[in-house]
């Protein structure tokens, strides 16, 4: 390892759904975070790692931050606050608009309490004008005094080479902190049951709430063969009928559209089997939460 190496920590933050996991998926060049076009999907803090011959980024993907509605809530808003105080930088990830709004307002007030460089990176540049880009630019200068602002599409992996490049100036000399093939220090069950939760969230799209969870309760390889037992936990008997569809139709569509991407990411054939439980209120339950892996010692 050479005197010039950086290694250090950067903070994924922003309002639900601004494209804070499919960016991070993108600048790994791996699919780890899960996306779906609903909000407040991540809901654990997920490190990925980045090394390239200059250094090492260890990214810090926290979930969104919001108003807490639910205990739930309450654990995903303090994992982001504290992701904030322990980085050598954040990503601040906002869509191009003109228009501050007070969820934006409330993360400018987080953000100025801290002494850790920002870089506001202005997602979704794919969906806008390129010269309608300096006004939005503009608008967020004008509020705080930002490290760099950089532009990026996470979709069409636009300008993200210059993003990394940006992140490593502001990270500390010093050895890398995970082995150059490391990509996540999530363990395999933990991102299995996350793909899970995102095929039946984008399966189900607007037909029940957000209130699923997922459970690995088997996991055992056969050869070149992964035997998987998972159980989608929901919150009501009426959703319960739903996640499992009409002769069990949707819950098939979930697994085999789980199944591709846990193959994918464990390079062997999978065996998956998926069972649907109730537990009522368990977003509200300290003991259900734990259960679950949503531990609140992570954020004291």
């Amino acid at each position: 390892m050479n005197d010039q190496y950086k290694s250090g920590f950067a903070a994924l933050i922003g309002r639900p759904n601004v494209g804070k996991s499919t960016l991070m998926n993108c600048l790994i060049g791996q699919k780890i975070a899960i996306t779906s076009s609903k909000p407040q999907t991540t809901r654990n803090r997920i490190q990925t790692v980045y090394t390239s011959k200059e250094g090492q980024i260890v990214f810090v993907d926290t979930p969104g931050i919001h108003k807490a509605k639910n205990r739930l809530g309450d654990y995903m808003v303090n994992v982001a606050q504290r992701s904030l105080k322990e980085v050598d930088v954040i990503l601040w990830l906002v869509e191009p608009s003109n228009f501050i709004g007070a969820g934006e307002r409330h993360i400018i007030e987080q953000l100025q309490r801290i002494h850790v460089p920002v870089i506001l990176v202005i997602n979704k540049i794919d969906t806008v004008k390129k010269e309608e880009l300096f006004g939005f630019i503009d608008t967020y200068r004008k509020e705080m005094d930002f490290a760099e602002i950089v532009p990026v599409s996470a979709l069409k992996n636009d300008n993200t080479q210059e993003l990394l490049k940006c992140i490593m100036q502001y990270l500390p000399y010093g050895p890398a902190f995970y082995d150059e093939d490391t990509v996540t220090d999530q363990p395999q069950r933990q991102i299995v049951a996350e793909l899970i939760r995102e095929k039946a969230l984008r399966c189900l799209e607007e037909e029940i709430p957000h209130g699923i969870a997922v459970t690995i309760e088997r996991m055992k390889w056969r050869g070149r063969i992964v035997d998987i037992d998972a159980t989608i936990i929901c919150e009501r008997d009426s959703h319960k009928g739903i996640i499992i569809g009409k002769q069990g139709s949707m819950l098939k569509k979930i697994g085999t559209s789980a199944r591709r991407d846990i193959e994918d990411l464990l390079e062997s054939k999978v065996n998956l089997q998926l069972w649907v439980k109730v537990k009522k209120d368990w977003r509200d339950s300290d003991f259900l939460l734990k259960n679950f892996g949503y531990n609140q010692k992570d954020c004291e």
